[in-house]
């Protein structure tokens, strides 16, 4: 486990394509910040890769942010752990936002049945 703490929260790369994302309690996502995220994605990670979103925490993104979120090519799946109702309703409004690439993503309950779902999704040719 590798552990990466960016200005706006923590990337912990789980293998060369995989990575979980943490979000830090209260931080409004701009455009930079997400093109921030991107670009390290892209530096640290083997394309393609999956992301586990783990919503521990309470953010948001701006509008500009929630238009340009995950449109890179090298993304292959995303797995969102939710804690809360509320937090499953945002992920489902922002991957509802129209974007020219389509999300591969999918919302659990469970840490441990998003993983076993990327590392499924990863095998997939």
């Amino acid at each position: 486990m590798d552990l990466h703490e960016l200005r706006f929260g923590k990337i912990i790369l789980l293998s060369s394509n995989t990575a979980e994302v943490i979000i830090n309690d209260g931080v409004e996502m701009n455009e930079a910040m997400v093109n921030e995220y991107h670009e390290f994605l892209i530096a640290h990670l083997h394309a393609p890769f999956s992301l586990l979103i783990n919503k521990i925490n309470s953010y948001s993104y701006d509008f500009a942010a929630q238009a340009s979120l995950a449109t890179i090519k090298e993304i292959k799946a995303m797995a969102v752990v939710s804690y809360s109702r509320i937090s499953v309703q945002a992920t489902e409004s922002l991957a509802a936002f129209p974007r020219e690439v389509d999300w591969n993503i999918n919302i659990f309950s469970n840490r441990e049945a998003a993983l076993q779902w990327l590392e499924s999704e990863q095998e997939r040719p």
